[in-house]
């Protein structure tokens, strides 16, 4: 699909969400909603990608695959950096804007 078709359906359901909104407290209730579709369609992505993979053995093979593979194939490009404190936090950066 093209990136743009993409970017205008993702708009235009972001504005049909929020048209819905009458109130502050039903601006909330949007976010939520947003916040819960992201989550899913995400989890959904993921499972398509990792069908065919084999089980990663550590962490490390994880954080690999998410970088270089997922990452390239939802944003067509690898992460730029990616830190870690070697404890729990890992966190990814990259620049997406396009301008």
């Amino acid at each position: 699909m093209d990136d743009t078709l993409l970017d205008l359906f993702h708009i235009e359901m972001v504005a049909q969400i929020f048209r819905t909104a009458k109130k502050k407290d039903d601006i909330d209730s949007c976010i939520t909603k947003l916040e819960a579709m992201g989550y899913r369609v995400g989890q959904g992505l993921i499972e398509r990608v990792l069908k065919e993979s084999p089980r990663f053995k550590d962490e490390l093979e994880v954080m690999k695959f998410i970088c270089k593979d997922f990452w390239s194939s939802i944003f067509k490009k690898q992460v730029d950096n990616l830190r870690t404190n070697h404890q729990v936090v890992s966190l990814l950066h990259s620049s997406l804007v396009q301008v």
